[in-house]
């Protein structure tokens, strides 16, 4: 999508950029069966050891497969299907299957508890789920009356059966994807994606990974393919550039994440910065890696961490800014500009990002709101089913990201905070509104309040003030049946760190609460 980058710069980047979006696309074809069937798609590391190597001929041929099989089963274009699975082959030939249905597949992170399942299952309107083994009761308690294919035999058994004749003839316009992202008011919203989302990822995976695809690349990251981050940022991308992706089966380990890269001769690498500051802090290191681009995003790094990185890690890292609803559109690439500690770099070419105050005045040097140039190809095409909260979005051809911040006079944004109150976590924006509801949901809970509290290695946690229900007194063993009521309902990284237990809640004179009262000074 970038011109030749030998010896530009940032300026000459966005001026010679252009988007080179086709009228008709379709992802699982582009990501698989474009590509040199005989080049590496995936090495897959199991827990006994050994690993499995996965090539793009092998790609195309099984979601061919899968995707009859699924056509089999009643799934067409259009229709919802769940992918509720850790990062596996299976997953990657599900979003590839359903994409060249033209379905929308629908990412779920297998930490969601049965509640946070249900509802986005239920809204979505979803025809079907594949999950992985451990995650079947509580998909099948989310959904009782769900059709659910389970990775193993099941799965295994639609990938032998006849391949769909022809994969759908799809508009770039069409949608892919939809992707459930936290607000403060109200449930989670979903994002609608595009197939031709893709090219607007392309720009920001070429500066943050410096220019990839070079030969012998090999990129990994631990998050959770779920999520915007991993999908978009690392497999997708990856995919489409015939880039290898590594996947583990194990849960994310600092000090192994050495060893992990150095054995498998990873070049590229997004290491959120709650993996970075556990790596750090694990007291690892490792002489022979061979990596050359580090992305990182979710929250600002200092330049204490960013030195270590480059010493340890033996690169510079690039990090980066973006949304569910419009991803990757700011950013670094240290090869061509500077990067500035703090900073989340400047726009990415090929994207308009500024801050503007609540008039619509760009501001330079004062804080006011991060917004993004409409129309972009990277932009969700809506929230689900929500026309009115998809129109508040957007501003006289500006996307509204919520998130405050600063320009300075080169054009770096620097973060500032939350518009809204969604909490940052481990790179994961969590919605306090959820996490109440879930709290709600106890018969102790009669009122309730959830803030982000600074945590020194996930940057922020959520913390629950509960007001009790008459007759129920406060204590360490009602706190803890608190939490592990929200971490069995909802999720691991939702659940309060902290739980206060007050006589009333902080309110605005119109009753609303008021959480910025409740959250340290």
């Amino acid at each position: 999508m970038l011109a030749s980058h030998e010896g530009m710069t940032y300026e000459s980047l966005v001026e010679a950029f252009r988007w080179e979006v086709p009228d008709r696309f379709n992802l699982g074809v582009a990501c698989a069966d474009q590509q040199d069937p005989d080049a590496l798609a995936l090495v897959a590391g199991h827990r006994s050891g050994r690993s499995s190597r996965h090539t793009f001929g092998e790609l195309a041929e099984r979601s061919d497969r899968l995707a009859g099989g699924l056509a089999r089963q009643g799934i067409g274009r259009g229709d919802r299907v769940a992918i509720v699975a850790p990062q596996s082959v299976e997953v990657g030939l599900a979003h590839l299957a359903l994409w060249k249905l033209g379905a929308v597949s629908l990412p779920l992170a297998s930490l969601f508890g049965p509640d946070a399942i249900s509802y986005r299952l239920s809204d979505s309107g979803a025809k079907a789920a594949i999950v992985h083994p451990a995650n079947r009761a509580k998909v099948h308690e989310a959904a009782p009356r769900l059709p659910v294919i389970e990775t193993g035999a099941e799965f295994d058994a639609l990938c032998s059966g006849p391949a769909l004749d022809l994969a759908l003839d799809t508009a770039a316009e069409d949608p892919a994807y939809l992707i459930y992202t936290s607000g403060t008011t109200g449930p989670p919203k979903g994002a609608l994606h595009a197939h031709r989302s893709l090219f607007g990822h392309l720009p920001a995976f070429e500066c943050y990974y410096e220019f990839a695809p070079r030969p012998g690349d090999l990129i990994w990251t631990p998050a959770d393919w779920a999520w915007m981050g991993g999908l978009m940022d690392v497999l997708i991308p990856a995919w489409y550039y015939g880039i290898s992706v590594l996947t583990v089966e194990d849960d994310f380990d600092p000090a192994g994440s050495f060893d992990l890269m150095a054995e498998h001769r990873v070049t590229l690498a997004f290491l959120p910065p709650t993996a970075l500051k556990m790596m750090r802090a694990s007291g690892a290191s490792r002489s022979d890696l061979s990596l050359r681009a580090i992305f990182t995003a979710g929250e600002p790094l200092g330049s204490e961490i960013l030195d270590w990185a480059e010493q340890t890690l033996g690169c510079p890292i690039n990090e980066g800014y973006g949304q569910t609803e419009a991803n990757l559109v700011v950013g670094n690439c240290a090869s061509v500009w500077p990067v500035r500690p703090g900073s989340m770099g400047r726009a990415i070419p090929g994207h308009e990002v500024v801050v503007q105050d609540e008039g619509g005045n760009r501001l330079l040097g004062e804080e006011g709101e991060i917004c993004v140039r409409a129309p972009d190809p990277v932009m969700m095409l809506g929230y689900w089913n929500r026309p009115k909260a998809t129109a508040e979005k957007y501003r006289d051809g500006w996307l509204l990201t919520g998130d405050l911040g600063i320009e300075d006079s080169d054009g770096y944004l620097w973060f500032g905070s939350r518009k809204d109150d969604v909490i940052t976590s481990m790179g994961y924006r969590i919605g306090p509104g959820e996490i109440e509801e879930c709290l709600m949901g106890h018969p102790a809970v009669a009122m309730c309040a959830v803030v982000g509290v600074p945590d020194e290695i996930r940057g922020h946690v959520p913390a629950a003030f509960v007001v009790l229900r008459s007759g129920t007194e406060p204590s360490e063993g009602l706190a803890a049946d608190l939490q592990e009521h929200v971490r069995t309902r909802l999720a691991a990284h939702e659940t309060p760190r902290q739980v206060t237990f007050l006589d009333e809640l902080p309110r605005t004179t119109t009753g609303k609460i008021m959480r910025r009262a409740l959250r340290p000074s």
